[in-house]
């Protein structure tokens, strides 16, 4: 959950090419509100990953857009509180409009698609952050600092990744990266950028995590990228001999060690961000740097996935 709002990879199932089975939806609401309206939607669901009863497809109209802010309301709130899943309101902001919508459903589950879906990733094209005006991780990090030095360069945003706690399992993180991988190779992204955030308001409690990614996982001179002016504050809190590794790593968020795995690159500053109640980093993740493993595995079935995507 390269925020990444909010495992390892293990390998999918049997995979095909499949249409998305959706709950029928009320006339009402398949229509939509205009609000959402600005990024054009695929018009039929095509899956990009499958794994038992588990599929990811693109949400393909305004009331899934909506179902997914449903879930990341449950979700984010249930992570400040601590408590049960909360219902009744909605996670959403401008972005939303621009972005393309990951979900993830258990089709083994009846009723509307509120009770199907289980996982949601969000995902900002170089397109669409033209059109929206910036990236939102700007509003935290130096990004056009970055992006300037890399003209050449396809940046993807990934954020608002959540996950019901019952799915968070290696499957369901797996058909969540399967339906970015596939969405990367038909957009030609060769770079990855968001938040992955630690829970709580204070660095210093994520010490040796943090000091740990600034000694063993800092970006590269060519990609470093401070916070905004005020916001930052140094992630090498501690030297890098009292790092305990496996304490470090032990102390990290799921997210955060999937995207170590994969090869991503940190920030060499953390960000309050006092809404969401989270110490976020930048994560930077080029294409050229994920571990071939995990290129082997995906690419073959994401390049169907693509493939039905440009259709």
């Amino acid at each position: 959950m390269i925020g990444f709002r909010h495992k390892s990879l293990v390998p999918l199932g049997k995979f095909s090419l499949q249409r998305v089975r959706r709950p029928k939806l009320p006339f009402r609401a398949r229509l939509g509100t205009p609000a959402l309206s600005l990024q054009p939607l695929h018009t039929e669901p095509v899956i990009l990953g499958a794994a038992g009863t588990l599929v990811v497809s693109l949400a393909t109209c305004p009331a899934e857009v909506t179902a997914a802010q449903d879930l990341r309301f449950r979700v984010f709130e249930s992570m400040k509180t601590g408590s049960a899943p909360v219902t009744g309101g909605l996670d959403r902001d401008r972005f939303d409009a621009y972005c393309d919508h990951l979900l993830v459903l258990d089709q083994s589950v009846d009723g509307p698609l509120s009770s199907q879906l289980v996982g949601t990733y969000r995902l900002l094209s170089p397109e669409s952050a033209e059109r929206a005006g910036r990236f939102y991780t700007a509003d935290e990090f130096d990004l056009p600092s970055l992006l300037s030095r890399h003209p050449e360069r396809r940046f993807l945003e990934l954020g608002r990744s959540c996950v019901l706690p019952a799915y968070r399992t290696k499957r369901t993180i797996d058909l969540l990266w399967q339906g970015i991988w596939a969405y990367c190779l038909s957009h030609r992204i060769d770079t990855m950028v968001g938040c992955a955030s630690f829970p709580g308001t204070a660095p210093a409690a994520h010490a040796e995590a943090l000091s740990f990614l600034a000694h063993h996982a800092a970006a590269e001179r060519d990609f470093i990228c401070p916070a905004q002016p005020g916001r930052g504050v140094p992630t090498d809190m501690m030297p890098a001999e009292a790092v305990d590794m496996k304490s470090a790593l032990g102390a990290m968020p799921p997210l955060v060690k999937g995207y170590l795995r994969l090869g991503a690159m940190f920030g060499h500053e953390a960000v309050v961000d006092k809404d969401f109640g989270t110490v976020d980093v930048l994560t930077i993740l080029p294409v050229e740097r994920i571990a071939s493993r995990y290129l082997t595995h995906f690419t073959p079935k994401a390049k169907q996935a693509a493939e039905a995507l440009a259709a």
